[in-house]
């Protein structure tokens, strides 16, 4: 029998169990699935928005996995932290461990100001209103109810999602499984206009149509863009392709015609009108007051974040403009623009996993197409997917095709490492190293209790958010 490790229970992990399951050359195969969390999932609870429920609905496909005999969920067991196990004990269980971490850590401004009160990580703002219980109860309340003003650095799926969140009516969000604290704050917020800003244009920008036309359909919102600004992006100016340049790619054009369209007031509010009584469509609609105003900004690059009575009071950006090369140079122009809330969503970086090796350069782990390197050697037993592995790119999707390359490395390897010792029943010496797994029925037991919690407050299931409260749950496997 070949026994599987796999760290971290999120799309890469899973997908790696799958892949070991769905091959043929080893057999006998049984794969334990363990999370530093007492939930399994991964992103697909903690990162994916609240209010995108059919993405959120991949856990049905996930937990087929999980659900599988050949399959165990071990939640609540760390690796590599002070209080979890170290990958060198770890080695000792499993004939293989494959090390599917993702890349937590959110990249830095590097600005002054840039820790000012006010000012966070969107990573953070996502983990809040997802009840990630690492975060605790309520830290974003104060920032949610007095911030008029909120700016998002960045211009991906991240940066859309949490402005979406800011601008969207919090009764339409009680439907979804977002913490009780969260909603009551976001129901009270104050927060009025939401810059969305990028230092590049619209071209280079990294989010998705979808989630770019979701902000226009946002009941009482209204999504504005400055035409001069669109303007600047040779890509714009020249839809059809620069001469001697490529066309941009499909998703690029279909973002330039949905700003196109706003920037034309076409469009750009499901609630309200667009100065001049232009509605959805561009048909004629009235001259409403939309509740919240989304704009959309590029060729701006934050230099500095401002600062009044201790707090964030506004960001300082510098005007840039293409440099013919697709970078950006700066203008020598500044701009201030006010805000109480400072979100940035700039991207993620892998952390080092105590006792793996490291390259922080790239933010992963060194290897060879899933094996890990130790001093450029293969290190017989380990193996990395996912984001760990290849750096925070990709979909969800990609997942698949990363772990699937991982798994054939491990397959290769099998003979050999069959021939190593592993433990009988790994789940025991975890126990008796002092630690306390959460398995499936206790992984139940909390998906009942976030049941009971949502029918006690009329809603649907809604997420426990603390560790108390999880860890209590998934022991009351009689519930």
């Amino acid at each position: 029998m070949l026994s599987v490790a796999v760290v971290g229970s999120g799309p890469s992990g899973v997908y790696t169990a799958q892949a070991l399951l769905q091959q043929s050359l080893v057999p006998d195969v049984r794969v334990h699935v363990l999370d530093r969390l007492p939930t399994p999932y991964g992103l697909v609870r903690y990162g994916v928005a609240p209010d995108h429920e059919k993405i959120k609905s991949l856990q049905n496909s996930l937990r087929a996995v999980l659900e599988d005999e050949r399959v165990t969920f071990v939640g609540n067991v760390g690796v590599g932290g002070a209080d979890g196990v170290s990958p060198a004990r770890l080695a000792e269980l499993y004939h293989a461990v494959v090390y599917c971490v993702g890349a937590s850590a959110d990249r830095a401004l590097a600005v002054p100001g840039e820790n000012l009160p006010g000012s966070y990580s969107a990573t953070r703002f996502v983990s809040w209103y997802s009840a990630h219980p690492d975060i605790g109860a309520d830290p974003f309340a104060r920032d949610a109810l007095g911030a008029r003003s909120a700016v998002v650095i960045g211009v991906g799926n991240v940066a859309v999602d949490v402005a979406r969140i800011l601008a969207r009516g919090a009764g339409e969000l009680r439907r979804t499984d977002v913490p009780s604290g969260a909603l009551r704050a976001l129901e009270e917020s104050r927060v009025r206009e939401v810059h969305i800003v990028g230092r590049r244009g619209p071209s280079q920008a990294r989010f998705t149509t979808k989630e770019l036309r979701e902000l226009g359909a946002l009941p009482g919102a209204r999504v504005v863009v400055d035409p001069v600004e669109l303007a600047l992006d040779p890509a714009y100016a020249a839809p059809d392709g620069l001469p001697g340049a490529l066309p941009p790619p499909a998703v690029v054009r279909r973002n330039l015609e949905v700003l196109r369209g706003w920037s034309a007031g076409i469009g750009a509010g499901a609630a309200g009108a667009v100065p001049g009584g232009v509605g959805v469509g561009g048909e004629p609609g009235p001259a409403a007051d939309a509740r919240r105003r989304i704009r959309l900004r590029f060729f701006l690059r934050p230099v500095e974040l401002l600062e009044r009575g201790g707090r964030v009071a506004g960001v300082r950006f510098a005007r840039t403009a293409p440099d013919g090369t697709g970078g950006v140079r700066d203008t020598g122009r500044y701009e201030d623009i006010e805000a109480q809330l400072v979100l940035r969503a700039v991207g993620y970086r892998g952390v080092e996993l105590p006792g793996l090796p490291f390259d922080p350069v790239h933010g992963t782990v060194p290897h060879a197409a899933g094996r890990v390197l130790r001093g450029g050697v293969p290190s017989p037993g380990e193996y990395v997917a996912g984001w760990i592995k290849r750096g925070p790119t990709g979909v969800i999707g990609s997942n698949r095709s990363c772990a699937k390359e991982t798994v054939a490395s491990l397959l290769a390897d099998a003979s050999a490492l069959t021939r190593r010792t592993a433990a009988a029943d790994p789940l025991a010496v975890l126990r008796e190293w002092g630690l306390r797994p959460v398995e499936w029925t206790g992984w139940l037991s909390i998906e009942r209790a976030e049941a009971e919690l949502g029918r006690s407050l009329g809603r649907g299931p809604v997420k426990i958010p603390d560790w108390a409260g999880l860890l209590a749950a998934a022991r009351d496997e009689n519930r």
